[in-house]
């Protein structure tokens, strides 16, 4: 068994070579099939390092049990990034827990990964390369998985320049640029206005619920519905389970929904629309 898996690994670390060669040598002859080989090396080296997979050689337990190792692992290194994990910080880390009404083995092993992450000396590139690996290429996870760590991030009311750079470090690991990044906090902050809140509430500013939604107050009606429908399509619990999420953080994904949804109908109560 082990030998077969050996060459399961060989083979497919030359999938490119090959393929690239073989699609030279019909179109330019020897000369066109040493360029393919050249490229398809490329190819191959591009995916030994980590780059976007169709992330079919993952199971969706396999998925689903990276993405949860690497939540809490994660969370654990921004927690620490300041030298100082907060009680704040802490209380995050458990309300994700708490929302995920874990089982009890699940909520040791999860502070477990909490824990490990807050060691010095841990390879932050290696883990998000491994879950870069088994997202294969689905953008949701990846920003879902960042909403879940921006709990951490913001649980102080500030950011910190080294939890900043960290973030920024896991974000580009994962693909994610800067300005993007800095997109996805706006919103989170504004969102944080409606949680717990499936109504709008007195004191609340039209502003946040734009923000909350990701548009201009300029927006038009129908700009608004799209932007809603959107949001709460991406966020949807069942289809980011489908995708690799864990089953356990399908509350989390029901909180984000109720946050949407408290900044549309605050948008449509000051609009007067249905």
């Amino acid at each position: 068994m082990g030998n077969s898996n050996g060459v399961r690994i060989n083979l497919a670390n030359w999938y490119g070579k090959i393929g690239g060669g073989t699609l030279g040598l019909i179109v330019g002859g020897p000369v066109g099939a040493l360029i393919g080989v050249l490229i398809g090396h490329q190819f191959d080296r591009g995916l030994s390092l980590g780059g976007w997979s169709s992330g079919e050689q993952f199971s969706q337990a396999a998925r689903q049990q990276t993405f949860f190792e690497t939540t809490f692992w994660v969370m654990g290194a921004l927690a620490k990034a300041d030298g100082r994990v907060s009680e704040e910080e802490i209380q995050a880390a458990r309300s994700v827990m708490h929302q995920m009404q874990l089982r009890p083995e699940d909520v040791r092993r999860a502070i477990e990964l909490f824990n490990e992450g807050k060691q010095p000396g841990g390879d932050i590139e290696r883990q998000m390369g491994e879950f870069r690996r088994a997202c294969g290429g689905h953008a949701q996870l990846v920003q879902t998985f960042l909403e879940v760590q921006f709990e951490i991030v913001l649980a102080k009311g500030s950011v910190t320049a080294a939890e900043r750079a960290l973030i920024w470090r896991i974000a580009d690991s994962l693909g994610v640029g800067r300005a993007q990044l800095a997109q996805l906090e706006a919103v989170l902050l504004a969102q944080r206005h409606f949680r717990g809140r499936a109504r709008p509430q007195p004191g609340l500013a039209a502003s946040d619920a734009y923000k909350a939604l990701g548009i201009e107050p300029a927006a038009t009606d129908k700009e608004v519905k799209t932007a809603y429908r959107r949001l709460m399509n991406q966020h949807h619990p069942d289809k980011l389970v489908a995708k690799g999420m864990p089953e356990s953080m399908q509350e989390v994904a029901k909180e984000r929904t109720r946050e949407i949804r408290g900044a549309y109908e605050l948008i449509k109560e000051r609009r007067g629309f249905k």
